[in-house]
């Protein structure tokens, strides 16, 4: 199921859909142009309360997901810590996804409004 998730990823690039990097994310948050932020699991504490509160204010959906090198590797660049998704329809469905392996592995669903 997570390789669904990040083949999904690299659609969503091919697509033009997707922002990665911890600068280029930030912008387009606080451009109002994102309406998912995905933040890998092994990313510093700094990086996920940063983004964590940025969605917060902004009511934004925020997922914990996957590693940075595996996210950087499916969107085409180098380790990447946070990525954020520009189409509502992409964002839709990669929330169902990493949802239901949260669910599987036995996690808790953070972020969900």
């Amino acid at each position: 199921m997570e390789n669904k998730i990040y083949s999904f990823l690299g659609l969503a690039t091919k697509a033009r859909k997707l922002v990665s990097g911890e600068d280029g994310c930030e912008k387009a948050i606080k451009s109002g142009k994102v309406f998912l932020v995905i933040v890998a699991g092994d990313a510093s504490d700094n990086t996920k309360k940063k983004f964590t509160n940025m969605c917060k204010y902004r009511e934004l959906e925020i997922r914990f997901f996957g590693v940075k090198e595996l996210l950087g590797r499916y969107t085409g660049k180098e380790m990447r810590s946070v990525l954020a998704v520009a189409d509502q329809g992409f964002a839709k469905r990669l929330i169902e996804l990493i949802d239901a392996v949260t669910l599987e592995s036995g996690g808790e669903i953070i972020g969900k409004s």
